[in-house]
C-alpha cells in the first residue's frame, strides 16, 4: 500500500496545477489520470495555443447556482498572478482579443511549465492509471486531516489524508472525458447541479433550418441575446453559420444561458439603425433591397434574407425605392431582432466544457473541501463555469491554488502568502 498526503484524480489544468503547489508547500502528492496523455485538453485548446486567461476575469464571468461562491478564490489567484507565473518561465504570449491571453508559440509551453512546477513539488504522477475504488476510513492517524482514504487503482492501493477530484467535465468524450467526478460526488453523497453542454453550438429542425444551411462558413459580429427582463443576457460577438445551425464566439457564449424551448434574439446589423438607412436610401438609391443589405451584412446573407421574405408575406427581391414603407420596416425590424428557437445544441461532443456539477453548497468557497471531510473538488467538475475567452483556465488556477492552500493548512505544513 502506497502512502501520499494528498491524491489529486485528474492530470488537467486544475489537477496539475494544485499538484505543483501543494508539493511545494510541503505535501507528498500523487496525481492519477487515466488518460494516456497529460493535459490533453490544454494542448488542443485556442486552436493548439491556449488561451490561457482573460485579464478581465472577475466574477461576474462566471455562472452557477452561487455565482458568488467563485469570488473567494478568484481574488486569491489573479490573472496577473498566473502571468508572472508565465514570465518566470520565459513563456512569451499575446493579448488577441477582450483581455484573452494566447501562448506565442503553442499550448505546450503551459503543459511543460505544469510539469515543472509538479516536479519542483516532488509530485508523482501515475499515467495512464484508473481509479477502481474509492474509501473513507475514520481516522486521525494521518496528520491533522481527522480522516484518511484508501484507493485502489490500476497501478496498486493507495493510502491518503486527502482527495481532490479534479478530473473534469463531460465535454469531448473523444479526449477521454468521463462522470467519474459526479460518481465520486454521489458515493459520498453529495449534490450535484445537472451537469449540460456549455460554450456548445446550437442546432435547429432541419427543414426550418435549410434555407440557411447554405450559408455554413459564413460569420459577421452580431448582438445575440436570450432571457427575459430579469434574466436577459446578451454579448456581442461574431456569429458562425453551420450546416445544422449556429456557432461562432457570440453563439457559445449564449449557450451557456440558453434554456431548452426559449428562443435566441440575433441583432444581425448592431449599432445601426436600418430602418433608418432603408427609407434613405428608398428616396436615394435605384439598388435592390439586397444590395443595399449587403452594404450591412455580407452579401450572401442579404440574398438568402430577402429571399426569405416571401413567406413573411413581402416582396423584397424589388429596387429599394418601389418597396412600401410597411416593407422596409418589416426588413428591418427582422434583421435588428431575429428571434429563432433552437432544437438543441451538438450537445458534449463539441461541448468546449460543462454547466453544471458539484453544487457549491456542498463546497468549502475558501478551499473548495467538501462537506465530506478531507474530499476536495476544483476546476471544471465544480458547478462554476466560465464565459469563452480564457475564463475557465482562470477558475481551474485559481481553484486549486485555493485547494493547495487549504490542504497545506490542515495537514501542518503551513502556507505561502
Amino acid at each position: 500500500m502506497h502512502s501520499f498526503d494528498v491524491v489529486i484524480i485528474g492530470a488537467g489544468a486544475a489537477g496539475l496545477f494544485c499538484a505543483g503547489v501543494a508539493g511545494q508547500l510541503g505535501l507528498k502528492v500523487l496525481v492519477i489520470d487515466h488518460g494516456e496523455k497529460v493535459a490533453e485538453k490544454i494542448r488542443i485548446s485556442g486552436g493548439g495555443r491556449c488561451n490561457f486567461t482573460n485579464t478581465g476575469t472577475t466574477h461576474a464571468n462566471f455562472l452557477s447556482d452561487n455565482p458568488r461562491f467563485c469570488r473567494s478564490a478568484l481574488s486569491r489567484y489573479t490573472p496577473q498572478n498566473f502571468v508572472a507565473l508565465m514570465q518566470r518561465y520565459g513563456i512569451p504570449f499575446h493579448e488577441k482579443h477582450k483581455g484573452q491571453l494566447f501562448c506565442d508559440r503553442s499550448a505546450e509551453d503551459i503543459i511543460q511549465m505544469l510539469l515543472a512546477e509538479c516536479a519542483a513539488g516532488g509530485v508523482t504522477r501515475w499515467q495512464p492509471c484508473s481509479v477502481k475504488n474509492i474509501r473513507h476510513l475514520a481516522s486521525t492517524a494521518h496528520g491533522q486531516c481527522g480522516s484518511s482514504y484508501e484507493i485502489d487503482s490500476s497501478q496498486g492501493g493507495v493510502q491518503c489524508a486527502a482527495v481532490v477530484v479534479a478530473c473534469g467535465g463531460l465535454s469531448i468524450p473523444k479526449i477521454g472525458a468521463t462522470d467519474l467526478g459526479y460518481r465520486i460526488a454521489k458515493q459520498f453523497n453529495l449534490p450535484l447541479v445537472p451537469p449540460r453542454p456549455a460554450l456548445v453550438p446550437l442546432t435547429f429542425d432541419e427543414a426550418a433550418w435549410a434555407p440557411f444551411a447554405q450559408l455554413s462558413g459564413l460569420s459577421l459580429p452580431v448582438s445575440i441575446e436570450t432571457g427575459g427582463k430579469k434574466d436577459k443576457i446578451a454579448f456581442l460577438e461574431d456569429l458562425l453559420f453551420t450546416h445544422r445551425g449556429l456557432s461562432g464566439p457570440g453563439v457559445l457564449q449564449i449557450s451557456s444561458y440558453w434554456t431548452e424551448g426559449t428562443p435566441i434574439r440575433l441583432n444581425l446589423a448592431p449599432d445601426t439603425d436600418v430602418a433608418a438607412l432603408l427609407m434613405h436610401a428608398k428616396s436615394t438609391s435605384r439598388k435592390l433591397i439586397a444590395n443595399e443589405l449587403a452594404g450591412l451584412v455580407p452579401s450572401r446573407l442579404a440574398d438568402t434574407w430577402v429571399a426569405q421574405g416571401a413567406a413573411l408575406g413581402h416582396n423584397w427581391t424589388r429596387p429599394t425605392m418601389e418597396a412600401s414603407d410597411k416593407a422596409l420596416a418589416a426588413l428591418a425590424e427582422r434583421l435588428s431582432r431575429w428571434e429563432l428557437t433552437p432544437t438543441g445544441t451538438e450537445g458534449y461532443r463539441k461541448a468546449e466544457v460543462t454547466a453544471g456539477g458539484i453544487d457549491t453548497k456542498a463546497l468549502s468557497s475558501q478551499t473548495l473541501e467538501s462537506t465530506q471531510s478531507g474530499l476536495y473538488f476544483i476546476g471544471e467538475v465544480v458547478d462554476v463555469t466560465g464565459w469563452l475567452g480564457g475564463y475557465n483556465f482562470q477558475w481551474a488556477w485559481a481553484s486549486g491554488y485555493a485547494c493547495a492552500q487549504g490542504l497545506a493548512a490542515r495537514l501542518g505544513m503551513g502556507t505561502t502568502a
